[in-house]
């Protein structure tokens, strides 16, 4: 009897050996495994609290869905151009307006005159939208178009670059290209963009009865949006680009400058920047051909020889599309300047090398006299400044003059310089 009491001592000491052994290695299981793994106790507690915080991060997070194509459209970064700073010793910056998904500044300025004409009534979904451009406004119009339920009519002159009637096309708008001729010239490019949304809507308001009649689809007319006098366009930079670019400097800028065309960006920007705070510089960078220059400087766009009526060739004698212009529209009116400075060809084409070379950035014509005079002012101010220009849009849509080997050395434009010696004091 005594010696079975023994044995059973015996196995039930073994037991407890085992089961304490067995604890001993659950523990350390539990404390080196990541936390929500493992078994209980104080850790696997603290993994479980660890993975509900974490659970509850997540839920904070707010959701980030854009609404469309429109939604994309705008709040595009503020980068600093390493090389340009670095040579002026000022902070110059340039507003990517190249990453709207339309590839330009003019998204901006095509979805606030779609918006607002059909908020007035001027538009009607499935109407048909006419512009006459020879920069990007006519590629932005034609994707927005599409964006709200409309269609468009492009005009553009046949010597601006052949990739934009082909990504017009591609887009669906239709294109039509006309010789270049001045403004008060009845076929100007923009005179006849006019006439063909007259055209539109004079058919819909003489078909519109018979439409009803007949059951037919009813013609939805046709708008002009009219980039160069629509304050629209003011209004896209006086209440998007210009806040925007303050925000990002957290008000911390002493100059804005950039080219004109419509003036729609210049002046929408500059308005706002002096709205903050009157001591912000802004300036105009003018292209050869354009007689803003003169316009800011002098109180005069032009002698009477040069009056635009009296011309009879396209008056933009420049290599760079979509700035430049010897008329006073609405747009530029408004804008609010201290000072211009001149661009030439040359400077903006060894601008754009200068930058790829240097920087990375693979800009087109009018984003490079844009940081021709975004230098112009550093060098003005001196050390120690910020300076805010616009990187309008990239080189991709000037393959085949702009950034085109054999047409530049056509016209003696072939880029030589190393740095910036290219940029002739003024």
């Amino acid at each position: 009897m005594n010696e079975s009491r023994t044995v059973a001592a015996a196995a039930t000491g073994t037991l407890l050996v085992a089961a304490a052994t067995l604890w001993l290695l659950g523990s350390r299981w539990v404390r080196q495994s990541p936390a929500g793994h493992g078994g209980g106790g104080g850790d696997g507690v603290q993994g479980a609290a660890a993975a509900a915080e974490n659970k509850a991060k997540v839920q904070r997070v707010k959701r980030s869905v854009k609404n469309g194509l429109v939604g994309l459209i705008g709040n595009t970064p503020l980068i600093k151009i390493r090389s340009l700073s670095d040579a002026t010793g000022c902070e110059i910056l340039g507003k990517a307006e190249f990453l709207n998904p339309g590839g330009s500044v003019k998204d901006r300025v095509a979805v606030k005159i779609i918006q607002e004409a059909l908020q007035n009534g001027t538009l009607r979904v499935g109407g048909l939208i006419t512009e006459g451009s020879a920069g990007s406004t006519g590629v932005s119009l034609a994707m927005v178009a599409s964006a709200y339920g409309c269609k468009c009519h492009v005009v553009i002159p046949d010597d601006a670059a052949i990739e934009k009637a082909q990504n017009l096309e591609a887009l669906g708008a239709t294109v039509e290209r006309v010789r270049p001729v001045s403004i008060t010239h009845k076929d100007h490019f923009v005179n006849i963009a006019r006439r063909r949304a007259t055209d539109a809507e004079t058919l819909r308001l003489r078909n519109s009865q018979v439409t009803q009649l007949k059951g037919l689809q009813e013609n939805r007319g046709g708008f002009f949006a009219d980039q160069f006098e629509n304050l629209a366009n003011f209004r896209a930079h006086y209440e998007g680009t210009g806040p925007e670019i303050w925000q990002q400097t957290g008000g911390n800028m002493h100059a804005f400058v950039a080219a004109a065309g419509t003036g729609g960006t210049i002046a929408g920007v500059s308005c706002f920047l002096k709205d903050q705070d009157s001591g912000v510089k802004c300036y105009l960078i003018d292209p050869p051909g354009s007689s803003l220059f003169n316009r800011v400087t002098r109180g005069v766009m032009y002698t009477r020889e040069e009056a635009e009526g009296k011309r009879l060739k396209n008056p933009f004698d420049t290599i760079t599309e979509g700035i430049g212009i010897n008329r006073l529209t609405e747009n530029f009116k408004l804008a609010q300047l201290d000072g211009a400075f001149r661009g030439t060809d040359k400077e903006a084409v060894e601008m754009s090398r200068f930058l790829l070379r240097e920087d990375g950035l693979f800009v087109g014509s009018s984003s490079a006299m844009n940081c021709v005079g975004a230098v112009r002012v550093a060098r003005q101010l001196g050390p120690g400044h910020t300076i805010v220009t616009i990187l309008c849009d990239s080189g991709a849509r000037h393959l085949s003059k702009f950034h085109n080997p054999k047409y530049l050395a056509e016209h003696g434009l072939t880029p030589f310089a190393t740095g910036l010696e290219f940029l002739v004091p003024q």
